[in-house]
C-alpha cells in the first residue's frame, strides 16, 4: 500500500497509516514543536493516539491492523492537524513532559519547556538540597510544578497564574498525580497572591515572552493557545521585568531562580547586564532559559537602591 494517499486507505497496518499520514502532513505548510518536530513522529503520533495505544510505550511490531472507527478518527485528526492547523496534542487530549503524562486543552499552553531536563537532573548542580519548597510561576496547566513535586517527594509546591482557566486545568492534572496534600494553587498576578513573608528554596517560571513583532508573525499554530500566555508586550519583557524586580523577596538566602524567556533572551541580557545570570544548556535542545542565586540577585538590588 505503500504511496496511497490518505483519503484512499480503507484497509491498513499502523505502519501504512503512519506513512500515509506523514505525507499528508508533508503536503501542508505546517509548524511542528508542540511535541514533536517532525511530521513522521506527528503521524505516529496521531495513529497511535487514535489507536488507543500510547504514543510513549514501545511496540513490538506496527504490523497491526486498524479497525475502521481508529481510521476514521486518525483520517478526522490528520485533517485537523493539516488544514486548521492544530497541534496534536489538541486534538488527543494529553500530552507528555519530564516522563509524566498529562491532560492538555485550550485553556493553557502545550508543554515543551527545556526546564523538563533540569526537573530530570535534580537541578543539580546548582541546589545545595533538594528544595523543601518550590513556586511555579504562571504555571499554566501545571506540567513544570507537578514535575518537580513528582521528583522530589518532600517538596512542597505552589503554583500561581494569572488565568483561573489554566488554574483549573493545572487542578485536574494535580488530581491525575494525586498531589493534592503537597501542592496549592494560586490565581493572581505574578507573586500578589502569595503572602508577603512567603520564601521559597526554588522558584521556576515559564512566562509569557514574546515581544509584539514576534507574536505578528506566529505560526497558525500558536494561534491555538492562550495568548495570554505567549505575549509579554512590545520587547517581551514586561513579565520578565517584574519577576526579576521582586523575586529577591520571595527566595531564601540560598534560593535559586530558573525562568525561561525563549526568543528574548537577547533583550534580557541588554535590559539587565548588571545581574548576574547564568545561561544553562540543554542536552536535547532548547536555550533561553537563566538561573540567578538570590544572594546575586538580592546584592543588585540592594546596590540599586542605595
Amino acid at each position: 500500500m505503500s504511496g496511497t494517499a490518505l483519503s484512499q486507505i480503507e484497509n491498513c497496518t499502523l505502519a501504512e497509516l503512519i506513512s500515509a499520514g506523514e505525507t499528508y502532513l508533508l503536503e501542508h505548510s505546517l509548524v511542528y514543536g508542540h511535541g514533536a518536530d517532525n511530521a513522521f513522529d506527528e503521524a505516529a503520533w496521531i495513529v497511535l493516539e487514535a489507536c488507543d495505544i500510547s504514543p510513549v510505550e514501545p511496540l513490538q511490531t506496527y504490523e497491526i491492523p486498524v479497525d475502521h472507527s481508529q481510521l476514521q478518527r486518525a483520517k478526522r485528526w490528520f485533517q485537523q492537524r493539516a488544514l486548521q492547523n492544530t497541534p496534536v496534542a489538541y486534538l488527543t487530549g494529553r500530552a507528555w513532559f519530564a516522563g509524566l503524562e498529562f491532560v492538555v486543552d485550550k485553556r493553557a499552553l502545550i508543554p515543551r519547556s527545556p526546564i523538563a531536563e533540569l526537573i530530570h537532573h535534580q537541578f543539580e548542580p546548582w541546589l545545595l538540597a533538594p528544595p523543601a519548597t518550590a513556586l511555579d510561576l504562571c504555571c499554566g496547566g501545571g506540567c513544570i510544578g507537578i514535575a518537580i513535586a513528582s521528583t522530589f517527594v518532600d517538596c512542597h509546591v505552589d503554583m500561581a497564574d494569572l488565568s483561573q482557566d489554566a488554574l483549573d486545568l493545572a487542578a485536574v492534572n494535580i488530581n491525575k498525580h494525586a498531589l493534592q496534600d503537597r501542592m496549592q494553587l494560586m490565581q493572581g498576578d505574578l507573586f500578589q497572591p502569595i503572602e508577603a513573608k512567603q520564601q521559597y528554596d526554588l522558584i521556576v517560571s515559564n512566562p509569557p515572552y514574546v515581544d509584539a513583532e514576534d507574536m505578528r508573525i506566529l505560526a497558525r499554530e500558536f494561534s491555538h493557545e492562550p495568548q495570554m500566555g505567549l505575549a509579554a508586550g512590545a520587547d517581551g519583557l514586561d513579565i520578565v521585568d517584574t519577576i526579576l524586580q521582586d523575586a529577591a523577596d520571595y527566595l531564601k538566602p540560598d534560593g535559586v531562580l530558573i525562568v525561561e524567556v525563549g526568543n528574548s533572551q537577547e533583550a534580557v541580557e541588554r535590559r539587565f547586564a548588571e545581574l548576574d545570570l547564568l545561561w544553562l544548556d540543554f542536552e536535547y535542545g532548547g536555550d533561553g532559559v537563566f538561573l540567578i542565586h538570590a544572594e546575586n540577585l538580592k546584592a543588585q538590588h540592594n546596590t540599586a537602591n542605595s
